[in-house]
Parts: structure tokens; C-alpha cells; sequence
């Protein structure tokens, strides 16, 4: 875990500050700019990205003033306790919680390790409980504060295919524990689930072949990072939504796979 020991950055007293894992680059990184331009202040997590956890800073900072980076490894427990700590020392206060980061390996069944389940369960699935745990206690010590936490998951879990089994087992565990979560911390933090479908290419997928899978859909298109992130900020600002998940995919999962969309 690495942050700098400074005063408390304010661009306003009053202004709501979100923590966004993984938000150094793609996904997360769309998250924390749409977040910013929304007014908020972003708490920028990293594990390895120092530059574009820099550059994410910096972007996040011209739209709304006040944001930081925090470097923390998801898979180990320490770090993961010591990352909002961390958070508030710097910017004052945490309101809410993206939970975008990801470990997102390969095994199938005939590979399958418990090595790579406890990997994956660490990063996708404990942080994200101890994280929003932390959120709660944090509000409650601020008296009537109240927040919320988003998880990103995955359409794979609504539309099953042996690929990946560990990051879908992770991904599984998570969106029940949003269930859990949306009760044991009600009513003072809501917890929402939003899975995407095909968004954003890899190295796994040329540009042709991401463009033709992106397609498969019943609306012709799955979703886009901006997609994504507007559903992320339409769930942190509505005060009725708890307890579920928003599909972001085009309606991907309404669709048989046979294989993951990288092996297609």
C-alpha cells in the first residue's frame, strides 16, 4: 500500500467523494471520469498502473477538482483494510464505493486449481465485502450519513459457459453477497450489482473479431464503457435501488454461449 501523508484535499466541504477500484485504466478508468464530471471526487485505486493511475488523477481532478490515487494489492487482506483508512486520511470522507477492479485469469473445470480460487475469490469477492464493511462503519461514525456501493459483475453469470471458472465463481459470490450486503447494512449503504456484457476489447480479440462478437446481441450491440458508467452513476444517485443488479449488455444474456467471448 503506498499514499502520501498530506492534509485532507477539499475542493468543497460538502462535495460526495467516491472510492473506484481498478480505475486506472479501461473500464474503471470510464467509471471514475463520468463519475467526476457528475461532481464528484474520485479516490483512484491501482495495483501496477502508476502512470495511468496518474494520468486518471489528473483527468479526474480538472473535472472536479480534489482526487488522489491509492496503490493497494485486492488479494491480500492487510492492504485491503487499510485502503479506505487510507482514502479518508487524504480526501475526508468516502460516500460511496465502485467496486470495479477485477483478476480475470483463464481455467476451465479440467484445470481448475484451488490456488486460482482463492486468487480470484480474494480480489473479486472478499475486497469487495470488506470494502463496503468499511464504507458502513465509516458512515456510521459520521452519524446520519448514508452511501452506496456498486459491484461490477458479469452477464456470464446469467448465461453460464465453462470458461473461466474461477473469476465466474468470484463473480457469483459476489452478486450474492450483494444480497447480503443490501441487508446487513441497510438502510444506511444500498448495494448494487451492475453486469456488462462484451465491452471492452484484449488481447485475447483483434479489433474485427471484437466488432463482429460485439454484435451479437438482440439490440446489435452489447454495452460500452460509457454505457457502463452512466448505469454506475445512475445506481450511486438513486436512492430507491438496492438488493439487485443492472444488466448493461444489450441483452447478451439472453443468448446461449457456448465458450467465453475471447474463445469464440
Amino acid at each position: 500500500m503506498s499514499y502520501h501523508h498530506a492534509p485532507p484535499l477539499f475542493s468543497a466541504p460538502n462535495q460526495p467523494t467516491v472510492l473506484v477500484t481498478g480505475a486506472a485504466k479501461r473500464l474503471g478508468r470510464e467509471i471514475a471520469l463520468t463519475l467526476a464530471r457528475a461532481g464528484w471526487r474520485v479516490a483512484v485505486h491501482y495495483r501496477d498502473s502508476v502512470e495511468d493511475a496518474r494520468k486518471t488523477v489528473a483527468d479526474c481532478a480538472e473535472l472536479a477538482g480534489a482526487s488522489a490515487s491509492f496503490r493497494a494489492n485486492l488479494g491480500n487482506e492487510t492492504a485491503v483494510r487499510n485502503l479506505l483508512p487510507n482514502v479518508i486520511e487524504k480526501l475526508g470522507h468516502v460516500d460511496a464505493l465502485v467496486n470495479s477492479a477485477s483478476t480475470f485469469e483463464h481455467d476451465t473445470p479440467q484445470t481448475f486449481t484451488f490456488a486460482a480460487m482463492e486468487t480470484h475469490l480474494r480480489a473479486n469477492t472478499g475486497a469487495a465485502i470488506l470494502l463496503s464493511q468499511a464504507l458502513y462503519d465509516h458512515l456510521a461514525a459520521r452519524g446520519e450519513a448514508r452511501g452506496a456501493v456498486v459491484n461490477l459483475l458479469d452477464q456470464k453469470l446469467w448465461n453460464p459457459n465453462p470458461d473461466f471458472v474461477s473469476y465466474t465463481l468470484s463473480k457469483a459470490a459476489l452478486e450474492s453477497a450483494n444480497t447480503m450486503l443490501a441487508l446487513a447494512l441497510a438502510p444506511r449503504v444500498r448495494v448494487v450489482g451492475v453486469a456488462p456484457g462484451l465491452t471492452l476489447t484484449s488481447h485475447m480479440l483483434s479489433p474485427e473479431k471484437f466488432e463482429a462478437l460485439h454484435k451479437l446481441s438482440p439490440l446489435g450491440r452489447s454495452s460500452t464503457a460509457a454505457d457502463v458508467a452512466a448505469t454506475v452513476a445512475f445506481a450511486l444517485a438513486n436512492q430507491s435501488i438496492t438488493g439487485t443488479t443492472l444488466l448493461v449488455d444489450g441483452g447478451q444474456h439472453l443468448m446461449k454461449f457456448e465458450r467465453d467471448f475471447s474463445l469464440l
